[in-house]
């Protein structure tokens, strides 16, 4: 038998143990049990005695055969057992193109057959390397064993499985350093919490809860294990990267925009706390983006949460093999789920394995941040809170895009198109549309909002907090790209035109303001604008975004009716930013011909009622802070405003002729129009008890009918969720039933105030459109 040189220098051997020695053989075949046991006897100079014993550890379902089980029961507390195995390694050039075709006929190259084994030995010695796991005493794994226990007598009997569990662990942590810290996953899951003694007794207050059997319910748990656990092994995240690469290639760039800071940061922090990575969700593809990413950094896998809708044949074979984990739309009547759920997060948390998912639980239809989802991370905290986990890590993500293919889709989606289901054919139709060239992808991280400990589960209130501070630190961090900030200029002077000079200095007046607010611009904005703007914008008018017309004295830019909603897409992706400038800008104007303090006092009436009636598309910070914000930011274009106003010094005019960019009209004319439809809808003399799927029909009717007249400036603000949000504020309101003529008084009143934040946006186009062509 040939033991290559790094074998022949290295000894399994333990030093410094004059005691019993057990080797736990990891071997696949026949083969590499001859491998290492005469690995074992050439380092046995002395020739000592020992015991040995040969077990598949690497497989998923560890099965302990009945003479392994004895050799182990039989040791004695002083002996030092000793795992060792064989590490297999792809060749280079198999490592560089991942996993090929023939790697699904004849296997994965890092656990080769016997016959395949043998010719890489007698061919490539140097891709087989001989590792041992770090030895112990059994004595020391059976307090481990007991304390995991909470040393329940009942459970001496699975030692011998927990002995072969720590040697596949210990022998996974020693290959790691050969293949790489991202192939780090959690192995034998099922097992170890099945054998915790809280799990045992969660089963049995379930049983007596339910009124069935302990061992239905164990039974019963045993399908949710199945069901629920993600199998993870190297080739299959291997393969999940390359296919990652594959989808994310057909459209973008092959390098994902990330800052390696950021990457070491999140590294640190997923090592050191239990941790939760919460991404903003765009497109089907944001799944793909922080696998790759981290994939490519050598990070630990992510697991990753989705929907049962994506669990179909093919992509959920796949996700299931690299990390992902599929739950039910509703269990909430599902004692033995649920708990079996709890369980397994607190595992992962506890063994510091990180969970990724979107917290907005579904795709923006609007570009802007959705609000949160709290169920997975109510799940989640509640595992926290029962395994009283410390210093919980919760990292936004924000993954942005240049250009998005589902956004066409989106806009069919709010107009009243019904959102075709997924399915295997469904989704290689998706992969084969993304072939065509939409720019980068952007990854950034925010700030963690860590949490001491969980809070209590029946703290509602807390955890809306959390998800609130969540998405306030992905807000930060989501950059301003090219394509929103140009969608942004051209929606707020449409229908007209630019030239490329105006275009040019309209994008520079912004750029200038983000870079005073030290908000992130993707790199295109950073160079000279003038000078690079064929590079996103020609994809943009490939696509038909924008058109660009050059048959006249000057190249005009513009976009066409029918693609507002598109671009109004990626408009809102950023005008978060803008939010508290554009609620300034109509303050002002509302006390335009004001001074003195009932100029001051309206101001802040106007601000509050503006940031209430859009309460439901923005997150807001508390409302002093808020206060404070909008203070500051006022003080950039006029210091002292507030305090000359107050002094009779100024008009709300002077405020409006300082402020530079004007804003508002590029923010919130879709929005102000949309609650306008909603508002006209709920006043009409037929409208008495309101409901949020008639209402919405009834707005996509009249809001079309408002577009075809022109009362309502584009098809961006005909969108079924905008309906939908200005049905909750007339629900938070009390306005969703009717009590009478006072409801039809209130119902009208808040028509009327939109109609007079319409005319405001239209005094504030007017002003800017003036600055622009001058």
């Amino acid at each position: 038998m040939l033991i290559p040189a790094q074998a022949q220098n290295q000894t399994p051997w333990p030093h410094h143990h004059s005691g019993p020695v057990l080797f736990i053989l990891d071997a696949r075949n026949r083969f590499e049990r001859r491998l290492l046991t005469e690995w074992i006897n050439l380092h046995n100079t002395e020739g000592l005695n020992y015991d040995l014993c040969a077990l598949v550890l690497m497989d998923k379902r560890l099965l302990v055969r009945q003479d392994v089980i004895s050799i182990i029961t039989k040791q004695t507390e002083d002996t030092l057992v000793v795992p060792i195995r064989i590490a297999w390694r792809p060749s280079e050039k198999a490592i560089k193109s991942g996993p090929r075709v023939r790697d699904l006929v004849f296997g994965d190259p890092r656990r080769p057959r016997a016959r395949r084994a043998k010719h890489i030995l007698a061919k490539r010695p140097e891709r087989a390397t001989f590792i041992g796991g770090e030895p112990d005493t059994m004595a020391n794994m059976k307090a481990r064993f007991l304390k995991l226990a909470d040393h329940d007598p009942e459970a001496e009997a699975a030692l011998p499985e927990f002995v072969a569990r720590q040697a596949a662990l210990v022998l996974d942590i020693s290959e790691r350093k050969l293949q790489g810290g991202r192939y780090k996953v959690p192995r034998f899951i099922a097992a170890n919490i099945r054998n915790r003694r809280k799990f045992k007794q969660a089963i049995r207050d379930l049983a007596v809860e339910t009124g069935n059997s302990v061992s239905s319910t164990m039974q019963e748990a045993e399908t949710y294990f199945k069901e629920m656990i993600s199998k993870p092994s190297m080739f299959w995240l291997d393969f999940y990267a390359k296919f990652n690469q594959y989808c994310l290639g057909l459209a973008y760039e092959d390098d994902v925009v990330v800052s390696r800071d950021e990457i070491e940061r999140l590294r640190r922090q997923v090592r050191d706390y239990p941790s939760i990575l919460l991404w903003t969700h765009k497109t089907y593809l944001d799944g793909m983006v922080v696998p790759k990413v981290l994939y490519e950094h050598d990070f630990p896998m992510p697991h990753m949460f989705g929907g049962a809708n994506l669990s179909f044949a093919g992509l959920g074979f796949l996700l299931r093999r690299a990390g992902g984990i599929f739950i039910r739309r509703s269990f909430q009547d599902n004692p033995v789920y649920k708990t079996v759920l709890r369980q397994y997060i607190g595992y992962l948390m506890e063994k510091r394995f990180p969970m990724n998912w979107s917290f907005e639980g579904t795709r923006s239809r609007l570009g802007k941040l959705m609000p949160p989802r709290y169920g997975l991370l109510k799940y989640v905290l509640e595992a926290c809170y029962a395994s009283d986990a410390r210093d919980i890590h919760i990292v936004p993500v924000s993954i942005s895009y240049d250009l998005i293919r589902d956004v066409e889709e989106y806009a069919t989606e709010q107009a009243g198109r019904v959102k075709k289901a997924e399915s295997l054919m469904w989704f290689i139709g998706y992969v084969k549309s993304l072939a065509r060239p939409m720019g980068r992808v952007y990854m950034n991280v925010g700030e963690p909002v860590v949490l001491k400990q969980a809070p209590d589960p029946d703290d509602k209130l807390a955890l809306a907090k959390i998800a609130f501070e969540v998405a306030v630190e992905a807000n930060k961090v989501t950059p301003i790209t090219f394509p929103a900030l140009i969608s942004m200029v051209l929606l707020g002077v449409a229908p007209r035109a630019l030239t490329e000079d105006e275009v040019a200095r309209e994008l520079e007046r912004l750029v200038a303001w983000a870079q005073e607010r030290n908000i992130f611009l993707s790199d295109d904005l950073q160079k000279d604008i003038a000078t690079n703007l064929d590079g996103v914008l020609g994809l943009m008018i490939s696509e038909k975004i924008i058109t660009r017309y050059d048959a006249g004295p000057e190249t005009v830019y513009g976009i066409d009716q029918q693609q507002h909603p598109i671009a109004s897409y990626y408009r809102n992706s950023i005008i978060h930013f803008f939010l508290n400038q554009a609620i300034i800008e109509l303050s002002a104007v509302k006390i335009r011909d004001l001074t003195g303090a009932q100029a001051l006092e309206q101001f802040w009436i106007e601000v509050d009622k503006i940031r209430d009636h859009f309460k439901f598309e923005f997150f807001y910070s508390p409302t002093e802070l808020f206060h404070q914000e909008i203070e500051a930011e006022l003080n950039r274009h006029c210091p002292e405003a507030l305090e000359q106003l107050d002094r009779e010094e100024i008009y709300g005019e002077h405020i409006m002729r300082s402020i530079q960019p004007l804003v508002a009209h590029q923010t919130l004319l879709t929005f102000a129009e949309a609650y306008s439809v909603v508002a006209d809808v709920a006043s009409d003399p037929k409208s008495l008890e309101l409901e949020s799927k008639m209402l919405t029909e009834a707005c996509l009717k009249l809001g079309r009918q408002a577009y075809l007249q022109r009362r309502i400036s584009s098809e961006s603000s005909i969108a079924k969720l905008l309906f939908q949000n200005g049905f909750d504020l007339l629900r938070h309101r009390g306005l969703d039933q009717y009590h009478g003529e006072e409801t039809r008084e209130q119902r009208r009143a808040m028509a009327l105030e939109f109609r007079d934040i319409l005319r405001r946006i239209e005094a504030i186009k007017a002003m800017a459109l003036t600055r622009t062509l001058q």
